[in-house]
């Protein structure tokens, strides 16, 4: 049984974690945005929202919002690469700190899809976003953040699965 002391130093080192991840995640968004200087991520951001529109997925089954000129945001892609790798990083490192700390398997599990998602996310941009884009390339790259998602879910799976055996 886990007495009352024993919660409340769960929740405040949880409290702690969090605190840790909001304030890196800030600091990891700022980082990007010096990155991409001189090429001011701010104007690409916005050129990126003033260029959707709707667009047919392959062999019109539905649209779908999508910049009419997928190919030219290559700014905000490399943006999006390095914040899905920098968040990945912060989760290896919050994922070392519950192993050393004794987190939660609950939380130590959601911390390792966390590393799966972002990571994989990384992948997906790279694979399906670099160089010039066409619109089937585009709508691929949400097809893999799907999938991502998915593999995440399933690694956290995984993990409390392999607790309760």
């Amino acid at each position: 049984m886990t007495s009352k002391a024993d919660m409340n130093t769960q929740k405040t080192r949880e409290r702690l974690f969090s605190a840790l991840s909001f304030g890196s995640a800030i600091v990891i968004i700022g980082v990007v945005f010096v990155l991409a200087q001189p090429n001011n991520l701010w104007d690409s951001i916005m050129s990126f929202f003033n260029n959707l529109t709707f667009r047919s997925l392959p062999y019109n089954i539905i649209s779908l919002p999508a910049p009419a000129n997928p190919g030219a945001h290559a700014v905000l892609y490399t943006a999006a690469f390095q914040f899905s790798i920098g968040i990945g990083v912060l989760q290896v490192v919050l994922l070392a700190l519950r192993l050393i700390l004794g987190s939660s398997i609950d939380k130590t599990a959601e911390t390792l899809g966390n590393i799966v998602y972002w990571f994989g996310a990384a992948y997906v941009v790279t694979v399906f976003l670099s160089g010039s884009p066409n619109i089937t390339q585009y709508f691929m790259f949400w097809a893999g953040i799907l999938v991502m998602a998915g593999l995440s879910l399933v690694a956290r799976g995984l993990v409390l699965l392999a607790k309760r055996m």
